[in-house]
């Protein structure tokens, strides 16, 4: 479908803002955690990872929901009744008087934020398709990666001259902004006729014909390695950076300087992989990601914390590597299911969610003294990423093979 420009970079830019209003829910809460955690009696440092990681769970769980209704009917009522879920659990949060409490404000934040963050991605799938995707879906993450450079410090300033809660009610204000510019600007993408009946059989069709593909199921458990990795740091961001390393005021500006590293992969990838394709680069990426890891595992194994400015600079190589994987491996998987966009990013959030919530979970009860078993989970999925990608070209290069015989 051909448009206007300006049109596609105000596109461009709403959608990546449905997206920020999730990067926003998590980042700028990181300074806050302690506070948060002495203020609902946590019990251990560790259990405040579980206020950024149980948001994950609602983002996994709602596109279940959403994405089905989204098919039946349209993808803009479907943002409306997130955001509004999300303003009801914002409260919850706020007024929240223990761990339990606040984690099932937190992933009831998460099923609310999984509708314009599932939207997004149909809406682009609506739009567009092949590599012009991919590269549409990196220019949105480029967008979309400015928060995080700025919400840490956003969340510390607010948190310094307020309190924590204040934290929750800046979201509010955010998502409503949002939410006025997308029903005064965008336009329904998903046509009449494309309509598919809301039916209580819709997810069990959906999941059968997601099944078929195995490059979807593929891509997806890759993703599910790699952002399993990626919220083990998100979680246990703050406790190495402030009660390790003992750097407080840096730690949104560190915070930051890797979200860069992140963005600038990103926007390169939006470029290259016109040129190249989304299967070499997510290939090389993994490479890297994967030796980066197996560096530092290798270097600094039953020792102490490196200097922080080695530390930062073996995250910065890690999110360089995410930054060409997470748009790629998404177009990747949602490719051969763009008739059943909806409930495909539904049903593929969901698993490789499910998969990172359990990883981050597990990885993140280590990260105690130093920041060594985040990299060694680094490299373990990494690892399995990377075989699951081998058995990918394996079963490609086999069917590929009767039609050169041929």
């Amino acid at each position: 479908m051909q448009i206007k420009k300006s049109s596609q970079i105000e596109f461009i830019a709403l959608m990546a803002s449905l997206m920020s209003a999730v990067a926003l829910a998590i980042d700028a809460l990181l300074p806050a955690l302690s506070y948060i955690g002495i203020s609902i009696g946590t019990l251990q440092e560790t259990d405040n990872q579980l206020i950024i990681t149980m948001i994950f769970l609602g983002l996994g769980i709602g596109p279940l929901l959403f994405g089905p209704i989204s098919d039946s009917l349209g993808r803009k009522p479907v943002v409306y009744m997130g955001f509004g879920l999300f303003i009801i659990a914002s409260f919850i949060c706020v007024y929240a008087t223990s761990l339990n409490m606040m984690i099932a404000g937190r992933i009831l934040q998460g099923i609310g934020l999984s509708a314009p963050r599932t939207i997004a991605i149909a809406m682009v799938r609506d739009k567009y398709s092949g590599d012009y995707m991919a590269r549409i879906m990196s220019f949105i993450t480029v967008v979309f990666l400015l928060v995080p450079t700025v919400a840490p410090a956003t969340g510390k300033f607010i948190l310094d001259h307020y309190n924590w809660q204040a934290i929750f009610y800046s979201q509010l204000i955010f998502s409503v902004l949002i939410s006025i510019w997308f029903w005064k600007r965008q336009d329904e993408t998903l046509a009449v006729e494309n309509r598919v009946p809301f039916s209580s059989h819709i997810f069990m069709n959906g999941l059968r014909e997601i099944i078929k593909h195995k490059t979807t199921i593929g891509y997806t458990v890759i993703s599910g390695f790699i952002t399993g990795a990626f919220i083990v740091y998100l979680s246990g961001s703050q406790q190495i950076f402030e009660k390790q390393y003992l750097m407080v005021d840096q730690f949104p500006f560190i915070f930051a300087g890797l979200a860069i590293a992140v963005g600038t992969a990103t926007f390169l990838n939006g470029t290259l992989v016109l040129r190249f394709g989304m299967e070499k680069l997510v290939t090389f990426a993994l490479l890297g990601f994967l030796t980066s890891s197996f560096l530092y595992c290798i270097l600094f194994y039953n020792t102490g914390n490196p200097p922080v400015a080695i530390l930062i600079v073996f995250f910065a190589l890690q999110f360089l590597s995410i930054g060409f994987l997470f748009g790629n491996l998404r177009a990747l998987a949602m490719q051969p299911v763009g008739h059943i966009a909806g409930i495909g990013a539904a049903i593929t959030g969901f698993i490789s969610t499910l998969m990172a919530v359990s990883i981050s979970t597990y990885i993140g009860r280590f990260i105690e003294d130093t920041a060594l078993p985040l990299f060694v989970g680094f490299f373990i999925c990494g690892m399995l990423a990377f075989i699951v990608l081998l058995l990918l070209k394996r079963g490609k290069l086999r069917l590929l093979a009767p039609q050169i015989k041929e």
